[in-house]
Parts: C-alpha cells; structure tokens; sequence
C-alpha cells in the first residue's frame, strides 16, 4: 500500500468503519448506506451556499467543494461522503473548453472527433488538481472515522461527452467514431482513461478511502461494443490506483448486460441500477462480489409504507452477494424531500 503514513486508511480512521469493510467483502453489525448525488440540489443548505457561484467554480473552490460533500453526511447519518465534483472536471482542468449549462449539462466549445483534434489535446498535469487535492484534505479532516469516496467520470462518459459536444441520449456520434476510426477512438479513450486515472489517484493521496468509477452512457452499448472498445480503457484508468490498494467501485447506468464485464476491469464492487432486480444483478456477477445498490428513484417520492417495503426488500435481496452497501440505483432527484434519505438511512441502520 503506497499511501501516506498519516492517510485514513493507513493511521486506523476509517479502515474498520461498515463502508469499508462491506467494500473489503465482509459484513459489518450494520449495512451501510450512502447515496449518489447526495450532496447537492436536494439539500436547502446546499442551494443557499451555491447561489451566486457557477457548477464547475465550486467544485474547484476547496472550502465550497468540503462543506457541500460534508453537508448530507451530517443531515443524513450516512456511512461515507462522496467527493463533491463532477465528471467533467479533470476535462477542465486539462484545459478543455468546458462549461456545466443550466437545465442541459456540460457542453464543450468545440466537439473532439478526428485525429488531429485528439492530438491537440492536452494531458493533465499534477499540478492543475491542487484545489482537488485540497478539497479532499479538508473534507477528510473533518470526517473523522467515516470514509470519503473519491469519484471520477469512465472514460467512455468522457469521450461520449467530448465527441458529441455535449448530452446525448443515444451517443450516436461517438458509437460510430468507435468503429469508423478505431485509431482516433483509441487514442481518444487512452487520452480519457489518463485523466481520469489521475484524477481519481489525486484524490486517493489525498485522503479519499475508496474510488467510484462512474459510467453514466455505458449502458448505450452492447456488450461486444464495451468488451473491445471500452473495457481496456477503464481498467487503464483504475490501474492508477491499484498500488494504493483502495477499494474500487464501478458502477454504470442501464448496464444490467454488462455487470460481468464491469466487474472483470478490476472492480472491487460493483453498482447495480434500479432496472434489474439486485439479486439478479448479483447471480449475473456469480454471486463472488460484494455490491452497492439499488433503490428505486422514483421511489422516494412514494408514500412511506411503498418506500419502506421496497428498500427492506433490497435489503433482503442483499444478502445473496458477499456484501451489500445500499444506495440508490442512480442519483438523488433535485426534488427530494432529505428528511425521507435521513429516514431511510435510520431504517437500514435498524434493520437486521
């Protein structure tokens, strides 16, 4: 293990805590929660703090970036923060025309879709991830024994992004660059999986005691087209981290066809969605994994007793896999009510 002396994971903080020992594969007195996009819209302290301050600003602002990602960990009881940032940082950071729109998401100034355009583009330095690496710092100072959790975009959400100019629903531009230019796609996804893997080791050194890989447009593709285009480029970006031995969790959204493959990069938990059931999720990976999912979104603005059933059901469905951290299976809707995540967070806590 190559971090520091006085890391979270090495000096005793967080190494025990139900988090990590769930992702380690071992099952701790209680089941941890956290949630994605819990640190954000949903959260009254958090909309008065960002009024006044663009997306990408205060995920680069270490004092902004700390209090939001501290925020639901203190309203809420859960067992982890996930660092407050977004996927398109590290693009920004390694000097890409890059800005999150309101109501759309992020847009690029320019698309990158020939060779050429990939080749102008930049590598990310170490040290444009300062204000990263602080952030961090300061978050897991405040922690105490609960883990952060670093985050960092796939590379293939990178280049969807990147290839399309913005959001896509289907990626049509970029799963055709794929294989109508095999040498631009390539060189293209080792540009992305080098930005990634540093970001996310950046916030490993830091203080962060486990990594999530996100692959929001992955469930776009078949799983011949993520086997040979995109799988060797994710396991590019986690081997970054593999001498610090964190835990890794991969996670991907309508990637029910592709747990096995997402598991075979070097995951050490995968995320499951709300679209397959989680013990089937769990049978699809051989039930050899530990994993983190899956309550519904959709649900949390059900009546209580319809929310209740359905994340004890989860709950249940859980212990077919070695382990099981709950969360949801996407993020936390801007609209939802934080008092029903706090009452969820208690319910799983209680639960046995």
């Amino acid at each position: 293990m190559n971090l520091p002396a006085d890391h979270p994971l090495v000096d005793g903080r967080t190494a025990a805590s139900a988090l990590i020992r769930a992702y380690r594969g071992e099952r701790p007195e209680i089941t941890p929660i956290w949630f994605m996009r819990q640190a954000g819209r949903s959260l009254p302290e958090y909309r008065e703090l960002r009024v006044g301050t663009a997306m990408l600003d205060a995920c680069l602002d270490p004092e902004l970036s700390s209090e939001i990602t501290l925020q639901p960990v203190r309203r809420h009881g859960v067992d982890a923060g996930i660092f407050f940032s977004d996927i398109v940082v590290p693009l920004k950071l390694a000097g890409v025309d890059v800005d999150i729109v309101p109501g759309r998401g992020p847009v690029m100034g320019a698309p990158i879709r020939t060779m050429a355009e990939v080749a102008a583009l930049s590598p990310l330095e170490p040290d444009a991830l300062a204000p990263v690496a602080a952030g961090v710092a300061r978050t897991v100072a405040q922690l105490g024994s609960t883990p952060l959790i670093g985050f960092a975009g796939a590379p293939f959400t990178l280049a969807a992004y990147l290839v399309e100019g913005g959001p896509s629903k289907d990626h049509l531009r970029a799963r055709t660059l794929m294989h109508s230019e095999p040498g631009t796609w390539a060189a293209l996804m080792e540009w992305a999986a080098d930005v990634t893997g540093a970001f996310l080791r950046a916030q490993m050194l830091a203080g962060a005691s486990a990594a999530q890989l996100f692959d929001s447009w992955a469930g776009s593709l078949s799983l011949a087209d993520y086997t040979a285009y995109v799988a060797p480029w994710s396991k590019r970006a986690i081997s970054y981290v593999h001498d610090l031995e964190v835990p890794v969790v991969h996670f991907g959204v309508g990637t029910g066809e592709l747990l096995g493959a997402m598991r075979d990069i070097g995951a050490d938990v995968v995320g499951i969605d709300d679209r397959i059931p989680l013990d089937e999720g769990i049978r699809r990976l051989g039930g050899t994994i530990p994993v983190q999912g899956n309550i519904n979104p959709a649900l949390l603005a059900a009546p209580w007793p319809v929310l209740e059933a359905h994340v004890l059901a989860i709950l249940e469905r859980g212990k077919t896999a070695p382990a099981h951290v709950v969360n949801l299976g996407h993020g936390v809707p801007p609209e939802t009510d934080p008092t029903v995540l706090t009452r969820i967070v208690e319910l799983v806590h209680a639960a046995r």
